[in-house]
């Protein structure tokens, strides 16, 4: 029997502006008819109303259901929590596999808001309740962080083609382009001729002041220039010359707004307002080899109640890493992809650890030695995707053993761990 079977169930079908509500009495009937409330004081007041009046009626609490919906239903479900009411939000892909069961189509905010209480009262589904300001709001900022991010890289993408176009031969000088010294000496000279028509002492003393290294290195950084410059042959135009001004311009900007917000993350992360658990959990993550800590406070904002997972396989789901099965009668597909249903920056934070953990150090030393060997030895043969997905299994593994057991990571052979395996299991049998 579902688990609330017995209870009135409330559905809500949210909008941007409005939502249309369904109540369901407990033996399942349509308590009264689909109504709407506006997303403002009068509206969630009217709703208060009628959930109360729905209680006192039968005497039981109310169970409240939504649908995800971009961020529009996060105002709602913030306020029923401060009402101390128990409100859910349901993956969307639940709501639309169960919308069009009737022979008739009929699609309306009525029908939907009646659906979901349908779904929330006779189905025993996955919804969560987890609502923590300050953790949604480290998630927000983590997510454009990665949207700047993204942007800058479109630039540096850009400025590396026009520099193509202009000044060739510049990439072998400095090797990032985007570097403070190569940002300095590109705002002076764009293009090879205005790079020979400076003169040596201007160049040092910028290379000096943006580099902030010795003067042997800005020597060696000058006749690299010089050279480049004397055997480029580009294009040079006034126009092209604005157009890698207004590039670095834009990467600056993106730079000091990336800043800003790695800033904030850390004063949230900070602040009494943020559960000491949170913080806890952070340094748990931190604790894993390849985990910095922009990606483990990601991880933990994405996945939000760590307890709504009772075992990795779920958090596997979550991330979107399970495979995706395709059979039906004798046929058996063998190209199984992931399924990409979960989390996308989650799953993003994810396989940028699964690089981390199968690199050596300078002085090749491993990141994650037990990774390293499983990728090199286990996975031998596979392609390389597949191969850091099954890095990324693991890596879901660990994440969830320190969650679960509150301590953070140590670096163990499989050997050891399977010794620590049967240890514990004969201890729990005798």
């Amino acid at each position: 029997m579902p688990k609330f079977y017995n209870n009135i169930v409330i559905g809500i079908d949210v909008s941007a502006e409005f939502s249309m509500v369904a109540i369901l009495a407990p033996n399942g009937d349509v308590y009264r008819k689909s109504f709407k409330i506006r997303h403002d004081m009068d509206g969630f007041e009217f709703l208060l109303k009628e959930i109360k009046k729905a209680e006192q009626e039968f005497n039981m609490k109310t169970l409240l259901f939504m649908e995800s919906t971009g961020v529009y239903h996060l105002p709602l479900l913030h306020f029923l929590q401060s009402k101390q009411l128990e409100a859910y939000v349901i993956n969307p892909l639940i709501t639309n596999s169960n919308k069009n069961q009737d022979i008739r189509k009929v699609k309306n905010d009525k029908k939907d808001a009646l659906s979901i209480a349908k779904i929330g009262k006779f189905q025993d589904i996955k919804a969560y309740s987890f609502f923590d300001i300050p953790t949604f709001t480290l998630k927000c900022l983590c997510r454009d962080y990665y949207k700047l991010a993204d942007i800058r890289s479109t630039f540096k993408k850009r400025l590396s083609a026009d520099l193509y176009i202009v000044f060739p031969g510049y990439k072998v000088v400095f090797s990032d382009i985007t570097g403070p010294s190569s940002i300095a000496v590109l705002k002076q000279y764009q293009t090879p001729k205005a790079v020979l028509d400076a003169s040596k002492e201007d160049i040092i003393d910028l290379l000096l002041k943006s580099s902030k290294k010795n003067l042997t290195w800005c020597n060696n950084a000058y006749d690299k220039l010089i050279k480049a410059a004397s055997r480029t042959i580009g294009i040079s135009s006034n126009g092209l010359s604005i157009k890698l001004l207004n590039s670095i311009s834009i990467i600056e900007n993106l730079n000091e707004q990336i800043e800003l917000l790695l800033a904030e993350i850390k004063n949230l992360i900070n602040s009494d307002d943020t559960m000491t658990q949170t913080k806890k959990n952070i340094q748990l993550l931190m604790s894993i080899p390849g985990v910095g800590f922009i990606t483990a406070v990601t991880i933990l904002t994405e996945i939000g109640d760590i307890n709504s997972f009772m075992k990795p396989k779920q958090l596997v789901a979550y991330f979107g890493i399970d495979p995706s099965v395709n059979e039906s009668g004798k046929f058996k597909s063998d190209k199984q992809k992931m399924s990409k249903r979960g989390t996308r920056i989650g799953r993003r934070a994810l396989y940028a650890v699964a690089l981390a953990s199968i690199r050596t150090n300078r002085n090749g030393e491993a990141i994650n030695k037990v990774l390293l060997d499983y990728y090199k030895n286990n996975l031998n043969g596979k392609k390389k995707k597949v191969a850091l997905v099954a890095i990324m299994h693991k890596l879901i593994n660990y994440i969830f053993a320190v969650f679960r057991d509150k301590q953070e990571y140590k670096l163990r052979l499989p050997q050891v761990h399977q010794k620590m395996y049967l240890e514990n299991r004969s201890i729990s049998a005798a």
